[in-house]
């Protein structure tokens, strides 16, 4: 069994756990440079490199972890290296003949939508904004799962979707969207919050490599929790904005560069994307974390980073917005103006 990006997050956990687990035999990590995982054998490789079969050599499962989330990457450089990575890993694995491949989506890909049902079943059409945004990769890579099952049917191909992910090393747009003053709320709608814990998530890819569970399928904490049980848990205030001042605004500053995400990517703190991991449950697996225990995790993984609309700023900044912040289209208005400011003095420096 093989898993790509073994070096670094979800796949630095997956390797560790599969080093020793009584569900696989021997475990081959692959990452461009060579990590600190034990009990395993290391191939370095780009997963994007036309010779990637060769790392394949003798395997029979490949769970490929190695794509990019973060929230400080070029849009168009992460969507390129994804797809490229997933293709990658899919061609190879179809001409070494391997019997299994998992790539690790999100549940982003059925979109974030105001009148989503709570919780959205594991079959539900994938409604996410295709542009640039990271679920717009994500559909990309699902894509990519269907036509190699069509075209390589010898190679089975597992997609599995988490919920919001939290844990160590994660830092996405999501998880800076807790490092902000005040929470994002678009006024009339009810956001469902629905978190997954990397641990949870490795426990997930264990059964999916051993074959416990296949086709597509989406795992993340039970339930989910609302807007008012997160402001109390994180004892974060929220910020109210009409839905059309929010994502129009959130579009011009990000035209700008003011933002680092187009205003898609903001739907997700906003409108419920909830998912009912159905299949994992059929298959006896249950989540050592709850939703209020992986909110924690991720103040306590956020501790001491401030961030405005996606992008880390200096504590002092985030107090000024936060003093302003006020429910109006003033507080978006500042907080770009601060953003630009904190952006130009870094560049002086």
């Amino acid at each position: 069994m093989a898993v790509t990006g073994a070096a670094r997050g979800v796949g630095h956990a997956l390797a560790v756990r599969l080093a020793t687990s009584p569900l696989v035999g021997r475990v081959v990590a692959i990452d461009d440079h060579r990590g600190d995982a034990t009990g395993v054998t290391w191939r370095v490789a780009d997963v994007r490199d036309p010779t990637m079969s060769s790392r394949l050599s003798g395997v029979d499962v490949v769970v490929h972890t190695d794509v990019d989330t973060s929230a400080d990457s070029d849009p168009r450089q992460r969507r390129a290296r994804n797809v490229r990575g997933a293709q990658t890993v899919l061609t190879a694995a179809a001409a070494e003949r391997v019997g299994r491949v998992v790539l690790v989506s999100s549940a982003m890909v059925y979109g974030a939508r105001p009148d989503n049902p709570v919780p959205l079943p594991e079959d539900a059409p994938l409604l996410a904004d295709s542009g640039e945004s990271l679920a717009g990769d994500m559909l990309e890579i699902e894509e990519l799962a269907r036509r190699s099952r069509r075209v390589n049917p010898g190679t089975a191909v597992t997609v599995v979707r988490p919920a919001a992910l939290v844990g160590d090393a994660v830092d996405t747009l999501l998880t800076r969207h807790f490092e902000a003053p005040r929470l994002l709320v678009v006024r009339g709608c009810a956001p469902g919050w629905q978190f997954c814990h990397v641990d949870d998530l490795v426990t997930a890819l264990e059964l999916a490599a051993a074959g416990a569970v296949t086709g597509d399928f989406a795992v993340g904490c039970d339930g989910s929790l609302t807007q008012a049980e997160v402001e109390a848990l994180s004892g974060l205030k929220s910020l109210e904005l009409p839905a059309r001042l929010t994502f129009s605004t959130a579009q011009r500053l990000h035209r700008l560069g003011v933002t680092p995400a187009p205003s898609a990517e903001l739907r997700y703190v906003v409108y419920p994307w909830v998912v009912d991991c159905a299949a994992l449950r059929a298959a006896g697996w249950r989540p050592f974390y709850d939703n209020a225990a992986a909110l924690q995790a991720l103040l306590a993984a956020r501790a001491g980073h401030h961030a405005l609309v996606g992008r880390r700023i200096a504590r002092k900044d985030a107090a000024i917005t936060a003093a302003g912040a006020a429910g109006t289209a003033a507080a978006v208005i500042g907080t770009a103006a601060i953003v630009r400011h904190a952006r130009r003095r870094a560049g002086s420096k």
